[in-house]
C-alpha cells in the first residue's frame, strides 16, 4: 500500500498536537512533519516529496496564502487542503485561486479530514472553482458544526430536515414567513416524505438539544444569551436564528 506523504502546518499548538497524534493511527498516511510556521513547512516541502499539505491560513513566519504562492513559484506539486476557522468567502475564493483542493472549517473530526486527504491525494477531488458548489459545502459544514455544539445528534431524522430548512432559509430568507405553506413542503418533497413528518422531526431535534442541557452552548454559538433552560424556541425561531447567523457570517 502506497502511503500518502503528509505535512501539517498548524499554528494552534493543541490542535497540531491532536492531529499529529490521531493521524499516526492511519497506516495509509505517512506524516512527515507537523509544524507551526509556514516557513518551516516551505523548508520541508523544498526537500521532501510531499503529496498533501494540510495548512491553516494563519501561520507564523509566512501565512498559508504565501506558502501556496511560494510552492507555485518553485514548482512544488504538493496539493493543499486548507483547514481554517475563517469562513469569509474572500479567504475561501483566494485559497481556491491559489490551487487549494478543499477548504474545511474547524472544528472537525480527524476521520473526516483523513477522508479528504485521501481524495486529494488520489486526484479524485476536483478543485472547487465553482463558487456555488463551494458555498454549499462550507454552509453544510458550518451548520453541522452548530448542530454538534448544541447537541443535535446526526442519526435522527430531524437533523437532515433541520439542516435543509436552514439552507433554504439562507438562500431565501422570506421563506421563513411561509413555513407550513412553503418550507415544510419543500423539505418533504426533497426527502420524499410529508410536511407533518418534517415538522415533527424538526421539533424532536430541537427538543433533544434542550433535553441534553446544552443551553449554554447554544448561547455561546450566538454570542448572546438567547435562551434559558425554561425557554424553548419554535421550529421557525430556531431555523431563523441559525439562518441569520449564516447570512451575517457570509
Amino acid at each position: 500500500m502506497k502511503q500518502i506523504n503528509l505535512v501539517i502546518a498548524e499554528d494552534n499548538d493543541q490542535l497540531r498536537s491532536t492531529l499529529e497524534k490521531d493521524i499516526k493511527d492511519y497506516e495509509e498516511i505517512n506524516l512527515i512533519a507537523a509544524v507551526k510556521s509556514g516557513t518551516e513547512a516551505l523548508e520541508i516541502l523544498t526537500k521532501e516529496k510531499v503529496d498533501v499539505v494540510v495548512s491553516d491560513l494563519v501561520l507564523s513566519g509566512i501565512d498559508g496564502f504565501s506558502l501556496m504562492e511560494k510552492c507555485k513559484e518553485n514548482d512544488i506539486n504538493a496539493r493543499f487542503l486548507i483547514l481554517s476557522s475563517l469562513s469569509s468567502e474572500t479567504f475561501i475564493n483566494k485559497s481556491m485561486e491559489l490551487g487549494a483542493y478543499y477548504y474545511m472549517l474547524k472544528p472537525l473530526e480527524t476521520s473526516l479530514l483523513v477522508e479528504r486527504i485521501k481524495l486529494v491525494s488520489e486526484g479524485e477531488a476536483e478543485k472547487q472553482n465553482n463558487i456555488n458548489y463551494n458555498k454549499n459545502k462550507i454552509l453544510d459544514e458550518k451548520i453541522s458544526n452548530i448542530f454538534i455544539t448544541v447537541g443535535i445528534p446526526a442519526h435522527i431524522k430531524g437533523y437532515q430536515f433541520l439542516r435543509e430548512a436552514i439552507k433554504l432559509a439562507t438562500e431565501r430568507p422570506e421563506i421563513i414567513n411561509s413555513i407550513t405553506k412553503e418550507l415544510y413542503p419543500s423539505i418533504a418533497k426533497h426527502f420524499a416524505t410529508t410536511s407533518s413528518k418534517v415538522e415533527r422531526a424538526i421539533r424532536h431535534a430541537i427538543e433533544v438539544a434542550w433535553n441534553r442541557g446544552k443551553i449554554e452552548n447554544i448561547n455561546d454559538v450566538f454570542g448572546i444569551k438567547v435562551y434559558n433552560s425554561n425557554e424553548k424556541p419554535t421550529n421557525g425561531e430556531f431555523i431563523a436564528l441559525v439562518a441569520d447567523k449564516m447570512l451575517l457570517e457570509g
